[in-house]
């Protein structure tokens, strides 16, 4: 890797050549100097099959190892107020079997009906009109005007998200397509995301504490009536040797469960803008308040969005700093960039010196 910085100018650092200053560097976003060169290991697009099929809890909780072990990709999308999990696992195309032969049972048509019969009834009944061909709408184009009718009304939304686990259900079977167009996802328009990451043993032998992050989760959302829409969607990793990522491990054979939260901004109507951002920083508030210590939880650094409390911000500075090496970042910034040019106000916020906290 090539940095441009300040103080030293172009510098050329790898794991070979200024190894911990390279390890910092790779999740440092631009903090110690302008990458102006890299050099990545790549590996060649292949094939893929994935399958997509409906699971619930009990189901999960019996077959989560060996699917963890038994796949090169996997992920779960949860539909809260249901026991809906949307299951999708992505492999390699056999070399010897080919792609499975597969007759869906419903067509897409089909299966994105009721969402439609939804979006009819719910227009009646809210007095609204929709001027475009409903059927020219994509699954998550009528979630998000589904949405937009009532945001915020927890019944409204519970029945969303029946009307996605349906759509999902009669959505089963599998895809072949390739890695670069395969592992991509439509997540929809507008939203506010928090994604967290923690530690779930390894995949030998996972610990089973992503499962019951998700389970506690789920529990909350119900348990204080947010209008959660679907979906919480859960992956994993490997670990990174970098200590910025909040993925960072030492131990080569450790992963690590990353869970998103969602809310969508499905209306251009800025008071109702405002009433979701709020909503949604209640919801991430009372993640973050009753999950993510029990978990040790972190979102990447690069995505908080900096308190204005003071408070707040001295609880989240310390915070960081029992995961992430802040005092050896700031020391490396001192050095490439000692008059703060490629700093910013989250930099200097949330890593700022032992003296400020």
């Amino acid at each position: 890797m090539k940095l441009v910085t300040p103080a030293k100018g172009t510098i050329e650092i790898s794991k070979d050549k200024d190894p911990e200053l390279f390890l910092l560097a790779r999740c440092g976003l631009g903090g110690l100097g302008v990458v102006a060169e890299v050099t990545l290991q790549c590996v060649e697009r292949q094939e893929l099959v994935e399958h997509t099929y409906i699971s619930n809890m009990k189901d999960i909780k019996k077959n989560h190892k060996k699917l963890l072990a038994d796949n090169k990709h996997v992920k779960y999308l949860y539909i809260p107020y249901t026991d809906a999990i949307v299951v999708v696992t992505c492999n390699p195309i056999s070399k010897w079997r080919g792609p499975p032969k597969f007759k869906p049972k419903y067509t897409s048509e089909e299966a994105i009906q009721h969402v439609r019969d939804l979006y009819v009834e719910s227009l009646k009944k809210y007095s609204a009109s929709e001027e475009r061909d409903m059927n020219e709408f994509s699954f998550t184009e009528l979630r998000d005007k589904l949405l937009a009718l009532d945001p915020l009304n927890k019944e409204h939304v519970i029945k969303v998200n029946q009307a996605e686990a349906e759509f999902w259900r009669k959505s089963e079977g599998y895809r072949v397509g390739w890695s670069d167009e395969i592992l991509g996802f439509d997540c929809g328009g507008q939203q506010w995301v928090s994604e967290t990451c923690f530690p779930a043993g390894t995949l030998a032998k996972p610990n089973m504490k992503d499962i019951e992050y998700i389970e506690e989760l789920k529990q909350l959302i119900e348990k204080k009536n947010i209008p959660a829409p679907a979906p919480l969607e859960q992956r994993w990793t490997a670990r990174s040797k970098s200590p910025m990522s909040p993925a960072s491990s030492t131990a080569e054979d450790d992963i690590f469960s990353w869970v998103g939260i969602i809310m969508y901004l499905p209306t251009s109507d800025a008071r109702q803008r405002k009433e979701i951002t709020e909503e949604f920083f209640h919801y991430r508030h009372l993640t973050q308040t009753l999950l993510w210590d029990q978990y040790s939880a972190f979102e990447h650094w690069a995505k908080i969005e900096v308190p204005k409390d003071k408070d707040e911000l001295a609880a989240l500075q310390a915070r960081l700093r029992k995961r992430f090496p802040v005092d050896e970042y700031n020391k490396a910034r001192r050095a490439l960039d000692p008059n703060k040019i490629l700093s910013n106000n989250k930099l200097e916020k949330l890593f700022s010196s032992t003296d400020t906290v």
